[in-house]
């Protein structure tokens, strides 16, 4: 889910569009952004399938210096997502499945997670623990994991379930990863040529694939390469930091990323889910229709996709992705046909969002002073703020400590650093955002509050 900003000169898509005053913010904000090393990436913007801005900010190889263009293929990260579901609605059709199928029914291996069914695992109420987390304390981390070697370790290890199925949401990588399995399993074929042969050829998606890059190394053409920041702020590759060289070990696990992508291709993607091109009609509907669970609570998640309503923008629906390198985002306005898409190979987050949209829109970005002064803390101190923290249900915003640092980390989103500028408020350097945490009269930490681009956000310590 894991995030955005942008960068470089201006190409306006027409005579209209030069004088139209809205991109000509759009493109200042970008440019911005840019020249603050704020951002590094593609960008593009559609209204009713017509681009309005395409533009492309910084280098796709810093070794190289080679710039990034608008054929340039970025990892999707937890945008993939999208076409898995696809994936899965596809084989319904086809009768090859049934959405309320037990997963046991293609993985026997798991067939201790009684009643767990594939709509659970897309919808994000199945419940599973993280795959991730048991890889790390209990899988091997010298070799690169597959899906088998997840399947292997669950049944190996027969974690519990986090809740009962279907009882509530929690956003589930491990969901989609098994969602791939149940592909390959379905169709017969491997996860990466089912999506090839019925999604991107059929959509002439030239540019989009299921890419490996450590497992199965290939020449690609203009591949973007997705860079970190190391503690001097240079950027490197993730496989070469510390922090995020688990890059490697899980790279060869598909379903809840790894599917490449530029702009162009993704905009024919979002056209085509406004026909029946693909699946059905009533299918698409299903797509972005988040389900209610069974004490009547709402959730925002369909199959592949947050889906919001929004009383100044319509019907919304948008995924974000984050992984050590690339931070992703694409949003369809279906209300007003409105189309945004970026996509960043540099870690600087997607804190201009709000702004963007609201630019789109006519309407003025909101203006956030970005002045902290960093205070040290004591270890004692920092570590009174460990905790996870529920943004909204099934959705936990965790705060760790390593090494001296505390981090804030989404669900399927790397961790980045938090800096104390008071006793109880940090700040992120990555993007223009804060935590301000709340204590009881017992001086227990109780609330944290999401501050980023006038918004706020609190979350309750649950953890």
């Amino acid at each position: 889910m894991k995030k955005i900003l942008l960068l470089t000169l201006f190409s306006y898509m027409g005579v209209a569009n030069a004088q139209d005053s809205r991109i000509q913010k759009i493109d200042s904000l970008f440019t911005s952004l840019s020249a603050k090393q704020e951002f590094n990436g593609n960008v593009l913007i559609a209204e009713k399938g017509a681009v309005v801005y395409k533009k492309s900010f910084g280098l796709r190889d810093e070794a190289k210096k080679l710039p990034l263009d608008d054929n340039s293929i970025f990892e999707l990260a937890s945008v993939s997502k999208q076409f898995t579901a696809m994936g899965i609605v596809l084989l319904e059709q086809k009768g090859k499945l049934k959405y309320d199928d037990p997963i046991a029914k293609f993985i026997p291996e798991l067939d201790f997670y009684n009643g767990v069914t594939i709509r659970q695992l897309l919808n994000h109420t199945g419940g599973l623990p993280d795959y991730m987390q048991l890889i790390g304390t209990k899988g091997d981390t010298t070799k690169i994991n597959t899906n088998k070697d997840i399947i292997a370790l669950f049944a190996k290890e027969k974690p519990a379930a986090d809740f009962t199925p279907g009882s509530k949401f929690d956003y589930s990588n491990t969901g989609y990863a098994l969602l791939a399995s149940i592909i390959e399993k379905a169709s017969g074929t491997t996860y990466a040529d089912f999506l090839a042969d019925n999604i991107f050829k059929p959509l002439k998606m030239n540019n989009t694939f299921v890419y490996t890059r450590r497992l199965a190394p290939k020449k690609i053409d203009n591949y973007a390469y997705g860079y970190v920041f190391d503690a001097n702020h240079k950027k490197i590759l993730p496989d070469n930091d510390p922090n995020n060289n688990y890059v490697i070990c899980l790279d060869g696990i598909v379903g809840d990323g790894t599917v490449n992508s530029t702009t162009t291709d993704l905009l024919k993607w979002d056209r085509a889910l406004y026909t029946d091109k693909l699946v059905s009609k009533k299918s698409l509907e299903l797509v972005f229709t988040p389900p209610v669970l069974p004490d009547n609570e709402k959730t925002n998640y369909g199959f592949g996709w947050m889906v919001n309503k929004s009383d100044d923008y319509g019907k919304i629906a948008n995924h974000s992705g984050g992984w050590p390198g690339y931070v992703t985002f694409i949003e369809r306005e279906m209300d007003n046909d409105k189309t945004i898409i970026v996509l960043q190979n540099n870690d600087t987050g997607l804190s201009f969002t709000n702004n963007l949209r609201r630019l789109l829109y006519g309407k003025p970005p909101v203006i956030v002073k970005d002045t902290h002064t960093e205070i040290t803390l004591t270890e004692g101190q920092l570590k009174s703020f460990v905790g996870e923290y529920e943004l909204q249900p099934g959705f936990n915003m965790a705060i760790t400590f390593d090494n001296g640092q505390l981090y804030t980390q989404l669900p399927g989103q790397q961790k980045f650093p938090i800096f104390p500028e008071s006793e109880n408020t940090f700040f992120l350097k990555v993007v223009k955002a804060q935590l301000v945490f709340e204590k009881d009269d017992k001086g227990s930490v109780t609330t944290a509050i999401l501050k980023q681009n006038g918004n706020e956000m609190a979350a309750k310590k649950v953890k």
